[in-house]
């Protein structure tokens, strides 16, 4: 099913479903909400996804926006601020959550942080040692050459698509898809700081009392299995999910696990 576009404060949207939405995905810092067009069909509910500011269709923002912002304000135009939502959040998209959930908790019911980050340090988390083809990646990433974005891109469909153990796992429209975002990204060059929220996540994270599910995927890098862990553990009640066959963006090449591990989070809440 199609969804169907619209647009809030400059923010490219698409909605699937009729009425207030069940579910609202945020997209991971490599992606745009094309990555999930398999995923918020299948949902059991009306679904909204959204470009963030820097992401896909949206241009980057002025300076001193927030997508904490944004994210409400895409709450305000579809549910109008009535129904509490379900955040489903890949990677930054996550950190987003995180920080939402925080701020303004009466506007969700659950949230689903898939491979996700966090938008400050974490106190006592540890790096873990980096796996043999984690270092080749980096060596890699190090020896691209600063102007040269079919590299760049190149790497970061290996570390991010395929799992640093797996370069070349994924083929065919996923990955094709996959590059055409990041592609977008490296367009808009917004900094990764752009649309900070100010919130100390990392400090704040036994504040969440709603239902919240860590999922990450088995060819997973070391280090976001690491972070997954340990929000798991400082996340009040929080699930873990392992998802089979898949890595960081599970809408691309395993939106079938996904959609089951949404359901199944909504269900045990």
């Amino acid at each position: 099913m199609t969804g169907e576009r619209f647009e809030v404060d400059g923010l490219a949207a698409v909605r699937w479903g009729d009425g207030p939405p069940r579910y609202v995905l945020l997209h991971a810092g490599v992606a745009d909400s094309r990555s999930w067009h398999v995923v918020a069909p299948a949902l059991d509910g009306p679904s909204v996804a959204y470009d963030r500011r820097g992401f896909g269709d949206s241009a980057p923002g002025p300076d001193g926006f927030r997508h904490l912002d944004d994210l409400l304000a895409v709450l305000d135009a579809t549910a109008g601020g009535d129904v509490p939502v379900w955040l489903i959040g890949n990677s930054m998209g996550g950190a987003l959550a995180i920080d939402a959930a925080l701020e303004a908790p009466e506007r969700f019911a659950g949230l689903v942080l898939v491979g996700p980050g966090v938008s400050s340090e974490v106190a006592g988390f540890e790096m873990p040692p980096t796996t043999a083809a984690e270092r080749r990646w980096e060596a890699a990433w190090e020896a691209a050459g600063e102007h040269d974005l079919e590299e760049k891109l190149r790497l970061d469909a290996w570390l991010w698509l395929d799992g640093p153990e797996h370069e070349g796992r994924v083929r065919g429209a996923a990955r094709e898809l996959a590059v055409a975002m990041n592609r977008r990204v490296f367009e808009h060059g917004a900094p990764d700081e752009a649309g900070d929220n100010g919130v100390d996540a990392g400090a704040r994270l036994g504040e969440l009392a709603m239902p919240v599910t860590i999922a990450w995927g088995e060819h997973e890098n070391s280090e976001q299995v690491a972070i997954c862990e340990v929000l798991a553990e400082r996340i009040p009640g929080a699930r873990r999910v392992v998802l089979p066959g898949t890595a960081h963006l599970p809408s691309l090449d395993a939106p079938d696990a996904l959609v089951a591990a949404i359901h199944d989070a909504r269900s045990a809440a």
